[in-house]
């Protein structure tokens, strides 16, 4: 295995089975509606494809990450209506350990309206209640939400103070710290001197490096700037080409494919599903950042962000 995958003194390769993953994020009731057009405005258009199931970046990553075959932790909030009985029953039928979902008031959710032409559309309701805290993390460690996993991802679209102490967390326990997402300020400087593993869209990136990251050239310069933080593996998204998957002295580059893109939705969730998998099982940045490629493909090739990735599971 390579010496910079060892650079913060993780290690490196698990079974998926005795060790696992926390998740901590967001998990919200997802209903994805699919329509031929959108509508002018004081117009309609007709729904021709309705879904509703568990969603949410945290809730996405932990189900694929499931079903790529990690033992996974969801640290997440769910309110005490139906909404949220409903998710927490899909969430512990996907495999997922529930024990840490924050059950309390109302639960998030997130209308992805999808055009023929794979164009969407994202209606958002987070309460502020549906957000993670400080105390929520620090108490899901203290009852053991962080015993026995070799690795913790982290959404950034949760509070900083969340997410620093999540990170600061599992660094102090010396697991994998992996990121999804972005930060500025303070904020970002103590964020990238924690963590392993960094995974940004191209918008996040830009936030993340203060680039403009319109080739993998380009792209390559920034994660550099990342990797010198002391990361071992970033990940970014080159805007409408690819994903660049660098490491210590060399970078890999994903571009996307030809085949036909019914929903962008969950596409990322699903990359840093295979990335985190790969790196668990002791593939090469490379070989990882193909496992994210192809989860991803996978993903934007179906209806709503919910992966659906055994068929990738990498064999023991």
């Amino acid at each position: 295995m390579d010496g910079e995958m060892r650079r913060r003194g993780h290690a490196t390769e698990h079974d998926g089975g005795s060790d696992g993953v926390l998740v901590v994020g967001q998990a919200a009731r997802d209903l994805v509606l699919r329509t031929e057009r959108f509508p002018e405005r004081n117009d309609h258009a007709s729904v021709t494809e309705r879904m509703e199931t568990l969603g949410g970046k945290g809730a996405n990553q932990a189900v694929g990450l499931r079903q790529l075959g990690a033992s996974v932790r969801l640290l997440a909030v769910l309110g005490r209506d139906a909404a949220g009985e409903e998710a927490a029953r899909t969430a512990a039928s996907d495999g997922i350990d529930v024990r840490w979902i924050v059950r309390r008031a109302e639960t998030a959710l997130l209308v992805d309206v999808v055009d023929g032409d794979a164009d969407r559309a994202l209606l958002e309701h987070v309460p502020d209640d549906s957000l993670l805290t400080e105390e929520d993390v620090r108490s899901a460690a203290e009852s053991g939400a962080f015993d026995g996993c070799d690795t913790v991802v982290l959404q950034l679209q949760q509070p900083e103070a969340t997410v620093l102490a999540a990170a600061r967390l599992g660094r102090a326990r010396g697991l994998r710290v992996v990121i999804d997402g972005a930060a500025e300020g303070r904020t970002r400087d103590e964020l990238l001197g924690i963590v392993d593993v960094v995974r940004a869209d191209a918008t996040e990136a830009r936030t993340l490096t203060g680039a403009t990251l319109s080739s993998p050239a380009e792209t390559r310069v920034a994660a550099e700037s990342i990797l010198a933080t002391g990361a071992s593996v970033v990940a970014l998204t080159v805007e409408g080409q690819g994903d660049l998957v660098a490491w210590s002295g060399d970078s890999a580059f994903f571009a996307f494919g030809d085949a036909a893109v019914v929903d962008p939705t969950g596409a990322g969730d699903a990359f840093v599903a295979g990335l985190v998998t790969g790196l668990r099982r002791g593939l090469s940045p490379r070989d990882a950042g193909d496992l994210a490629h192809r989860s991803a493909a996978a993903t934007v090739a179906r209806l709503g962000g919910r992966p659906d990735l055994a068929r990738l599971a990498p064999h023991r």
